[in-house]
């Protein structure tokens, strides 16, 4: 089955939770590990002792829930910091049962990360450096996938001022071939085809804009095309995605945070998926935050998540069929 971790009880992880239990139970199997407490009231709960009493439980129609006590009541949209260290230490929890072979996927609510550094001295930038950190040191890479597109940021959660420094042919050559992988074993994709992006206006308009295009990307694109990937770029990020352009590549390449995620996020807020790769494991969440200004009102919509249990189920299943 697939973990499912709590995420901040503040915001609205206890409510999509529940709400995507009732959506998807009896269709993809997952259990919770959290606070049963901060489920909303009515919620149909098991507490199971381990993983292996979840199916059990599914099927007696009850949402199973491995208990992670936490200090204190839940306070929606107030986070406390005495809970910070339990949220972190359910993330740990859920990496250590996938890594054992006790779930076949994690799938993780939304966290505060200002909430965690200030209540439980949190140290990374957000979820996906701590699941590198948990596996191992892991070379990773964050894919935000929705019904009408892929895309992979070559830089993550650095300020915008830092990215020309930090965007390296060999940063670049990571975030493709991590990308190439996954499409292949994870989205059954035997021939990726990938776009990437340029970093400045117009893909630097032949170095009149800037020189990264011409000295770094273009460089690395026609040394992995020799290797046979199909690869297109480097392009003008204006143009890569209007409904024509799309339907010419599997995934898009970007230079940094915010050209990827601003396109995915207009084109498929509710249902889009956070994608973890170059993990031993799958890993997926909700492509939202934590919803502090609505959390415990019950207008949350749980369909990010009920994706992201989805696709957790069928990378899940793509992997145990290839091994």
């Amino acid at each position: 089955m697939i973990a499912l971790t709590c995420g901040e009880p503040a915001g609205i992880g206890p409510e999509i939770a529940a709400a995507a239990w009732s959506s998807l139970a009896g269709r993809v199997p997952f259990f919770l590990i959290g606070d049963p407490a901060h489920l909303p009231e009515g919620t149909p709960v098991a507490l199971i002792d381990s993983p292996a009493d979840a199916p059990r439980a599914a099927r007696d129609g009850a949402l199973p829930v491995l208990a992670h006590p936490f200090p204190g009541s839940r306070t929606p949209g107030a986070p406390q910091p005495a809970q910070a260290q339990a949220v972190v230490d359910v993330i740990a929890r859920g990496v250590a049962l996938v890594q054992a072979g006790h779930a076949s996927a994690l799938c993780t609510a939304p966290i505060h990360k200002q909430a965690l550094q200030e209540g439980a001295g949190f140290a990374f930038p957000g979820h996906t450096e701590y699941l590198a950190h948990l596996a191992g040191g892991a070379r990773v890479a964050m894919m935000l996938a929705g019904p009408s597109l892929r895309v992979v940021p070559a830089t993550i959660h650095i300020p915008l001022s830092e990215v020309p420094r930090a965007l390296t042919a060999d940063c670049i050559e990571e975030a493709i071939r991590l990308t190439h992988v996954a499409l292949v074993r994870d989205f059954a994709i035997p021939a990726p085809r990938l776009a990437v992006a340029g970093l400045n206006p117009h893909a630097g308009e032949g170095g009149r804009m800037g020189r990264e295009e011409i000295e770094v990307i273009a460089p690395l694109l026609d040394r992995l095309r020799a290797e046979g990937m199909r690869l297109a770029g480097p392009l003008s990020a204006d143009t890569m995605f209007h409904a024509a352009a799309r339907a010419r590549y599997d995934a898009a390449i970007c230079m940094y945070h915010d050209q990827a995620l601003i396109p995915i996020k207009t084109l498929d807020f509710d249902r889009g998926v956070n994608v973890t790769l170059g993990l031993p494991f799958v890993r997926t969440s909700p492509d939202h935050g934590t919803a502090y200004d609505i959390a415990g009102k019950g207008i949350a919509d749980p369909q990010s998540l009920i994706e992201a249990l989805r696709l957790a189920w069928e990378m899940a299943e793509r992997r145990t069929g290839a091994a």
